[in-house]
């Protein structure tokens, strides 16, 4: 493929990306939040949502679902999205809270306390797959939003890099797991890690329980969740 084909393909993308938002506009609505998540399934981490309100002209070529993409564009991609958005924010719910509540009620808490933390109020949000009944906004969830709505694949990419950014700083803490390759995901590196450390403060206890047996899983829930 020339660099000209490339070029139209990532054009015509775009334009595919933004009909959801373009149904919304032409039918009067003119602020839209997307929002999405990062990190439901790791053994470790926080879950951190993103909430994007993008301009009406926002024409960034290439924004996409964060897992389509490299950690060098999403990172460029991050930049561009956070300098023209009209209002982006996040909210992090930690491994303590996750194992309290389980992974979906904090990811819901997450896209609550990002919604909540936009300087504007939107008018309308876009999500990746869930609702938020108790925001009193006008809502829709959409199955694989992140390749279907250029907000929702912005929030991706903002939640992503968000993410990525704070495991690569716990790796400096935590050497022993391997953080900043994995990001906390149940790898084979990662798991040897475990074995052979135990688990650490971050790691989600209800999601260790699932890589062990019955005897291997009482007996990291019981260690004490201290800095090694």
């Amino acid at each position: 493929m020339t660099k000209e084909e490339r070029k139209k393909k990532a054009i015509l993308r775009l334009k595919e990306m933004k009909k959801p938002e373009e149904e919304l506009y032409n039918n009067g609505i003119k602020v839209i939040a997307g929002m999405d998540e990062a990190g439901r399934g790791p053994l470790a981490g926080p879950v951190v949502a993103a909430a994007v309100i993008l301009p009406p002209d926002f024409n960034v070529p290439g924004v996409d679902d964060s897992k389509r993409l490299t950690e060098k564009k999403r990172e460029a991609l991050y930049e561009v999205i956070t300098d023209q958005a009209l209002s982006y924010s996040i909210g992090i719910v930690d491994n303590y809270i996750i194992d309290d509540i389980n992974i979906l009620g904090a990811t819901r808490l997450a896209m609550k306390q990002a919604i909540n933390r936009l300087k504007i109020k939107p008018e309308y949000i876009l999500i990746d797959a869930l609702t938020l009944k108790d925001i009193p906004i006008p809502q829709r969830g959409i199955i694989k939003g992140d390749s279907i709505s250029i907000s929702i694949a912005a929030a991706s990419i903002i939640a992503k890099v968000t993410r990525d950014r704070m495991m690569k700083e716990f790796h400096k803490r935590f050497p022993q797991y391997a953080l900043d390759r994995n990001k906390g995901y149940g790898t084979k590196e990662h798991l040897e890690g475990i074995a052979s450390y135990g688990p650490c403060l971050l790691h989600r206890k209800s999601f260790i329980k699932k890589y062990y047996s019955e005897d291997e899983s009482e007996q990291f829930t019981q260690l004490t969740f201290g800095e090694l």
